[in-house]
């Protein structure tokens, strides 16, 4: 039976500098679940990579063998070595990485408890994996549990009642910045789900205008034209920059969209007027050294985890409530594991009582030969009745709690009392 194996790291455990590192772009997810497929040592794979966790969830026949290829793997496919990063692992197995795989989609892990787009972002890595077909029977299961369970605890506990995210802490950093975000102008780069978040809290505080800049320029016009917005060019970031107020950045590039220089020469224009630059990608869209400027300020996405949401107490309350909820789900998990350890002696077991019943039911029908055709189905029928009588109980006994303890025993003995392994 293979074992459930979680490895990755998190914004508890690494560092955003760590993070950006590894962090795995939707394109490399493709690629990187290609290798690991043709790879005999990881049996099932979901590669998991957000702003704040990159996760390996993988189900293994050899687990030590496969945690130490899986961060080999990372390391190679990243160009990192792996000491830069191997401390910040952690590593569940069984029931714990099914645990914590819950409580990534209950956004109970979460960098803020509560945020709602951490589901989406696991359908979307599980959706990945099916097309790649690494994920199987395992993995499977496990997800479409997952998925469940993240809507009942959504449904059943008040954990996303004045529901936080990422973007929503980068606004009320923006508060706690000017006082009153009223009137001020603001700069979007990425026309993304965390640009679409964010740019929902700005009209709530009532900013002034709102400008979006995006690679894809028709992708930045449909956002922009929903809030009366305007959209520009990537190329022209640095010319509309003069009249922001607010630069909130969340692309997907591999490499700094603002650097250093461009701003520097960009303050000149803005007469040293203070330009607030909150960065909310990984890796990172804004060169950190831009703090450096007089009268500009940047933040990245670890400065926002100092940020204190006034409904968090009321989130932890509730995620005590969603905790109960998963433990249960990992009960529950683990019995449907259980039968899988199962299945094969109750098939080997029943296999062999229908081979040994179907070979004294033909001696006994050629010893038999009168018979008609109607008496021979009615003894065969007999035959088959007796079998499932026999099988009913050491099946009922194998698949629930009949046998206590350690199952594996019970198993062990059923496959010796009926001479099973002969059948292997």
């Amino acid at each position: 039976m293979r074992d459930i194996v979680l490895l990755g790291l998190n914004h508890k455990t690494a560092s955003v500098d760590v993070r950006e590192c590894i962090a795995f772009t939707a394109e490399e997810t493709d690629r990187a679940l290609a290798m690991l497929r043709e790879n005999p040592t990881i049996g099932e794979s979901i590669l998991f990579s957000t702003c704040n966790r990159i996760e390996l969830l993988m189900a293994v026949d050899e687990r030590e063998a496969a945690v130490a290829i899986a961060k080999q793997f990372i390391a190679e496919f990243k160009k990192v070595p792996l000491s830069q990063f191997e401390n910040a692992l952690y590593q569940y197995v069984g029931d714990e990485a099914v645990r914590h795989t819950l409580q990534v989609a209950a956004s109970l892990d979460s960098m803020v408890v509560g945020e709602p787009q951490i589901l989406g972002q696991m359908k979307e890595a599980y959706r990945k994996a099916t097309v790649e077909k690494t994920s199987g029977v395992i993995l499977n299961k496990l997800l479409h549990r997952t998925f469940f369970v993240a809507k009942k605890v959504r449904t059943e506990t008040g954990i996303g009642d004045h529901a936080v995210s990422i973007s929503y802490a980068a606004i009320e950093l923006g508060k706690k910045i000017f006082g009153d975000l009223q009137g001020k102008r603001v700069m979007l780069i990425g026309a993304g789900e965390m640009a679409e978040l964010a740019v929902e809290h700005l009209i709530r505080n009532r900013v002034g205008t709102i400008t979006v800049a995006n690679r894809t320029f028709s992708r930045g016009v449909e956002l922009a034209n929903r809030f009366n917005g305007k959209a520009i060019k990537f190329e022209e970031i640095i010319d509309f920059i003069n009249d922001a107020d607010i630069v909130i950045s969340s692309t997907g590039a591999n490499d700094y969209v603002l650097r250093k220089g461009q701003i520097k020469t960009a303050m000149k224009s803005r007469r040293n007027r203070s330009l607030f630059l909150i960065d909310i990608a990984v890796p990172r869209d804004i060169d950190p050294d831009i703090n450096r400027i007089t009268n500009a300020y940047v933040y990245d996405i670890d400065d926002l985890k100092g940020i204190v949401d006034e409904n968090m107490e009321d989130r932890n309350r509730e995620a005590v409530k969603a905790q109960r909820i998963i433990d249960e789900a990992v009960i529950g998990f683990r019995k449907w594991v259980d039968t899988l350890k199962v299945v094969p002696t109750i098939v080997s077991l029943r296999g062999k009582v229908e081979a040994m019943a179907r070979q004294e039911l033909e001696k006994t029908l050629v010893s038999l030969g009168h018979l008609s055709e109607s008496d021979k189905r009615t003894i065969e029928r007999m035959t088959g009745a007796l079998v499932n009588k026999i099988l009913h109980e050491p099946t009922d006994f194998l698949k629930k709690d009949g046998c206590r303890g350690n199952k594996s025993v019970a198993l062990d003995l059923t496959r010796k009392l009926f001479n099973l392994e002969e059948n292997n």
